[in-house]
């Protein structure tokens, strides 16, 4: 009897599926998938005493206290190290992505950080225990008398907003599986809101810029640890009704969280904390005001409020004649710029 033309289909797509399907004992291409769910945990301030979040005063500060949490970024690096010492890169958004995985794979670690940064420098990926992050360099035509607390101090760029985390392995995935990894992406940068108070001659001032020194250098991105070297960090201020304000981003302190009052069994270091004002007037002049805050930075290890009031400029010093040309160039900040190695594609 002559096969119907429906037996002849059924028998060719059955042995195309013999053909194509993936027997799981006989198959040595099994696919495992870890897939990242990224969430992000925007805070820019962390609570060592200081309770802003609970009793933040809108009208005191002028904006609400959830407006300086910050953005989420374009684009995250995660960094796969095998046990070999071999380490490759993959760019993920936002939300996440799949990464097809090897039978050994529980045997990797994983760094992830954002790679959208321009003031920030990441450096040596290839040891885990070692990568970390830096501000960029910036300095200035005219050398703050903040140098003189902190001498032989490196200046730099407030540093971007920076997230990270790490995990240590992946479980174990069975073939054709997909495992989902919830991942924390937590802040390593923080913010200050820096308030400098005058009491008189606000009007004499045309222009403001600020310097934060004993701040650190640089952060660890597997464990978050801050670095004992310290930098002066620079940057702009703009005017207010009661002088001048800049909100500044940091890393926190040096040595946190490891000796920073003595955790984790190191001993406390004694540090000093400066603000610095540097101030341009009308005449040209300028005038600079430094504040011990190390005070204000016992419970502000990761970002908070720095507040400095009683600025003074009597009136015969903005009367009196510069003596010199003004040159607004001086008044310019240099800044290397490091841009990333590589870009997503």
């Amino acid at each position: 009897m002559k096969p119907s033309k429906c037996s002849i289909i059924t028998a060719v797509i059955a042995a195309v599926l013999l053909l194509t399907s993936c027997r799981k004992d006989l198959c040595y291409n099994h696919f495992r998938t870890a897939s990242f769910s990224l969430s992000w945990e925007r805070e820019w301030e962390r609570d060592y005493g200081m309770a802003y979040a609970a009793n933040w005063d809108k009208a005191f500060y002028g904006f609400d206290y959830a407006s300086l949490r910050p953005g989420i970024p374009e684009w995250v690096t995660l960094v796969n190290y095998a046990p070999d010492g071999i380490t490759t890169e993959k760019h993920l958004s936002p939300q996440g992505g799949d990464m097809m995985v090897s039978p050994d794979e529980s045997t990797h670690s994983y760094l992830l950080y954002n790679g959208d940064t321009e003031y920030i420098v990441i450096s040596d990926l290839a040891s885990l225990d070692d990568a970390r992050a830096s501000a960029t360099s910036r300095s200035r035509a005219t050398i703050s008398t903040i140098q003189e607390a902190h001498p032989n101090t490196r200046s730099t760029n407030p540093p971007d907003v920076l997230y990270a985390a790490f995990v240590e392995n992946v479980p174990n995935i069975g073939v054709h599986e997909v495992l989902t990894m919830p991942v924390k992406m937590q802040p390593l940068v923080f913010t200050y809101v820096i308030r400098y108070e005058f009491e008189l001659g606000l009007q004499y001032v045309s222009l403001a810029r600020g310097a934060l020194g004993g701040m650190a250098e640089s952060v660890n991105l597997r464990n978050g640890t801050t670095s004992d070297e310290a930098t002066i960090i620079l940057y702009d201020c703009e005017r207010t009704s009661y002088g001048y304000e800049a909100h500044v981003r940091s890393f926190g302190v040096p040595g946190f969280p490891d000796e920073y009052y003595g955790r984790a069994g190191g001993e406390s270091k004694e540090r000093r904390y400066t603000l610095n004002l540097e101030v341009m007037l009308g005449n040209g002049k300028t005038k600079e005001f430094n504040f011990d805050i190390s005070d204000q930075m016992a419970k502000q290890p990761r970002g908070g409020v720095i507040q400095v009031s009683g600025i003074r400029i009597e009136e015969e010093l903005n009367m009196s004649e510069s003596g010199f040309d003004v040159d607004v160039t001086d008044w310019t900040d240099h800044q290397v710029v490091n841009f990333p190695a590589s870009f997503p594609v």
